[in-house]
């Protein structure tokens, strides 16, 4: 068994749910090989502060299934997309940014109006049938998610959140099986990475990054969601929006983005660990 330790690894009749194979790591002794570890494994899995992930039900686990589906659909229409520009300035044509406007293009290039070789044609034809078959397989789990949001209640007051839409709100309240296993809003905020790395010493504090640990497509969606907020919130009047502008004055905008998804994931631990409403106050 490896000792990079997957989040459903058996080990006998228990579930050795680690949240991250740097924890069983240093108890891997010199040679790596099986023996050593299941070794390993055996004593960091008895150590008192140990940190275990929470097991999913199948529910949860089917309607991560759905997101995870869906960001590879998503990406590979975003291959198809950047292809079929790059085949196109071939020729000197170049659409404007943006899906709509790759569309007309393509609208154009099924409707025999634009001046190109019939077997460029041909293939580039190809690429638009596979984005098309994307784009429906997509529409569908989009409403197979949320379908599952009108079944969960901790997915409905998740939404209630600025900045956390309906595939924020599902895949926290999936991936997010025990809110209690995190101590503070701080911790939670930690294990999806949008925390400063510490390299303190001698009492110094030294902070850099955000360290980019734990589930990185929470992560994402999490940024994105700010990012988002960050374009409407100038005329908001809110303890947040306040918050937001004065960072805004000498923060560069990216970088109060992550901080504002930082302070939106503790409002989510709240939230789901105390089984509250959202209050914008």
């Amino acid at each position: 068994m490896d000792h990079h330790v997957h989040r459903n690894a058996r080990l006998g009749p228990s579930v050795l749910n680690f949240d991250g194979w740097y924890y069983v790591t240093p108890y891997v002794k010199r040679q790596k090989n099986d023996m050593a570890d299941a070794e390993a494994i055996c004593e960091a899995v008895i150590r008192p502060n140990m940190h275990f992930v929470a097991i999913k039900c199948a529910d949860q686990q089917a309607v991560l299934m759905l997101h995870r589906a869906r960001d590879l659909l998503v990406r590979q229409r975003t291959m198809l997309i950047n292809a079929l520009r790059a085949h196109l300035a071939e020729f000197g044509i170049v659409a404007a940014r943006g899906a709509h406007k790759l569309r007309d293009l393509c609208g154009k290039l099924q409707g025999d109006h634009l001046d190109i070789p019939d077997v460029a044609r041909v293939a580039l034809l190809s690429l638009v049938r596979q984005m098309e078959g994307l784009e429906d397989e997509i529409v569908g789990l989009d409403s197979k998610i949320q379908a599952w949001h009108r079944r969960s209640e901790v997915s409905q007051r998740l939404a209630t959140i600025p900045g956390i839409g309906v595939l924020t709100a599902t895949a926290m309240a999936a991936t997010v099986a025990d809110p209690s296993q995190f101590r503070s809003a701080r911790q939670f905020a930690a294990w999806l990475g949008l925390v400063p790395r510490q390299n303190s010493s001698g009492g110094k504090d030294r902070l850099g990054r955000v360290t980019k640990m734990g589930d990185g497509y929470l992560r994402k969606l999490l940024v994105v969601g700010a990012t988002a907020v960050l374009r409407r919130i100038r005329d908001a009047q809110t303890q947040t929006a306040e918050w937001v502008r004065r960072l805004l004055e000498k923060k560069p905008a990216r970088l109060v983005s992550v901080a504002l998804a930082n302070k939106t994931a503790r409002i989510v631990w709240a939230i789901m660990s105390k089984q509250e409403e959202y209050n914008p106050a």
